[in-house]
């Protein structure tokens, strides 16, 4: 499979990663050369250096023969372009670009991007997918991770356990006898900094971090077990009123649950803006920072702070106010991934990284057919799979006790025809079903060979 990735930076870069670990041939572009670089050094693809809106820059990259195009640069224009020109000039069969600007994503224009005006198969909008995640930590708000699989239907979500967990020292083997009806999986352990895949005999201890994959529904109800019971979320302040913090205001507003939202934005016009396009929420002018401007939001009676200005350290110390101000929860937007070690230094309750959003969602259009998804855990530690059998996978017709998984993978879930499977050694895996496979980093290509891991395409 010939892919071609424009745009280096931290997106393009992990995307490249992870399709050029699969034996793909994958070039990446881009016009700054320390960048493109990096990428050849550590990964097994072709660079070029130029710029990715350039006929003579696609076909060095391999245009003529691409199957697909992923415009990821930090222009929106170039992005829009290069699949103009991908299309026009290459017939490149799949389009991808990733646009921030929101005029763009305007459903009120979507027309833009039929194949006979300005041919993209798909948009991401790095801010939009933000701001779900932050709706799903909304609905999740005691883990510290949460993402969702097989649309919607199933949710991986990492939790974090205290003193008071009830269920701590307990082998998980006795955990699925005495809640034989519970359809959840603990597929991950993170104890004293090193990431596993436990054993049915395997005790949960205090400062553990855990993740579980659940069915959604039973999700309150498995955090209710490890103790941490689902609070209402009443009160939120969000300290941004960017596109994200709009984004998240503006959702919260039609949900039928009422909630209280104050949002407080440094701009003056940022924040006129906000009051504008808002009905029911509250719009402060000022820093979030400023410790009067938070008690005029009520931050001590507030469920939950969700920090998402364009600054990590902004974020990260707005969080930290609020919650020595009597704020119950903190989520933190950042950016640099070399801050994420800090959080549980500083109390922060969860983070949101856009990169690792943006990731995700790239790779959940760019796959078709056998596997479906995949998502990130930590720094490469892990990767959490979904993924479809074939007829040809040696999955097929074999009980999961009998296939041989490596150490380090655990299935989470099973999807047979729709209906939700909690997998145990004994289930027999059938054509067309779908998996959600925890596996560490070393045995995610065993997995891949399992799986027979081959992207196809209309």
């Amino acid at each position: 499979m010939k892919v071609i990735i424009c745009g280096a930076g931290q997106v393009g870069w992990q995307i490249a990663r992870q399709l050029a670990g699969e034996a793909n041939d994958v070039s990446i572009v881009d016009n700054n050369p320390a960048l493109v670089r990096r990428a050849t050094d550590t990964l097994e693809v072709q660079g070029v250096v130029g710029f990715a809106s350039h006929p003579e820059v696609l076909e060095q990259a391999g245009a003529r023969e691409a199957d697909m195009i992923i415009a990821a640069t930090h222009s929106d224009e170039v992005n829009m372009v290069t699949c103009q020109v991908a299309h026009s000039v290459f017939n490149v069969t799949r389009k991808i670009a990733r646009l921030r600007a929101q005029g763009y994503v305007d459903p009120r224009y979507s027309e833009m991007f039929r194949r006979d005006h300005l041919p993209i198969d798909v948009v991401i909008n790095p801010e939009r997918e933000v701001s779900r995640a932050a709706l799903r930590r909304f609905a999740a708000p005691s883990t510290f991770e949460v993402q969702d699989f097989m649309d919607g239907s199933v949710r991986l979500a990492g939790i974090s356990l205290d003193a008071d967990c009830p269920v701590l020292n307990t082998p998980l083997r006795q955990l699925t006898e005495l809640f034989s009806s519970l359809r959840a999986i603990v597929v991950g352990v993170r104890r004293a900094g090193k990431l596993f895949a436990p054993e049915p005999g395997d005790q949960l201890f205090e400062g553990d971090q855990i993740y579980v994959v659940s069915e959604s529904s039973d999700l309150t109800r498995t955090l209710a077990i490890f103790g941490k019971p689902v609070a209402k979320q009443e009160r939120i302040v969000i300290i941004g009123a960017g596109n994200v913090g709009l984004g998240v205001a503006r959702a919260l507003e039609t949900q039928p649950d009422r909630v209280r939202v104050k949002v407080i934005e440094r701009d003056r016009s940022r924040a006129e803006v906000a009051a504008d396009a808002l009905e029911r929420t509250i719009v402060l002018h000022g820093d979030g920072m400023d410790s009067d401007l938070l008690a005029e939001a009520g931050i001590d009676s507030a469920d939950t702070v969700l920090a998402v200005t364009d600054d990590d350290k902004t974020n990260l110390l707005t969080s930290v106010r609020a919650k020595a101000m009597g704020c119950k929860m903190a989520i933190a937007l950042v950016n640099d991934p070399s801050l994420v070690p800090l959080l549980d230094h500083l109390g922060i309750d969860a983070h949101i990284n856009p990169r690792a959003t943006t990731v995700s969602s790239i790779l959940r259009h760019v796959r078709h057919g056998r596997v479906r998804s995949i998502y990130t855990i930590g720094d490469g530690e892990a990767e959490v799979i979904e993924a479809q059998v074939l007829s040809t996978s040696p999955l097929a017709g074999r009980k999961i006790g009998n296939i041989g998984f490596p150490e380090g993978a655990l299935v989470g879930a099973v999807n047979k025809r729709g209906t939700f499977v909690k997998p145990t050694g004994a289930t027999e895996l059938q054509e067309g079903d779908v998996l959600v496979i925890f596996a560490l980093s070393k045995d995610v290509p065993e997995i891949e060979r399992l799986l027979q891991v081959a992207v196809e395409y209309f």
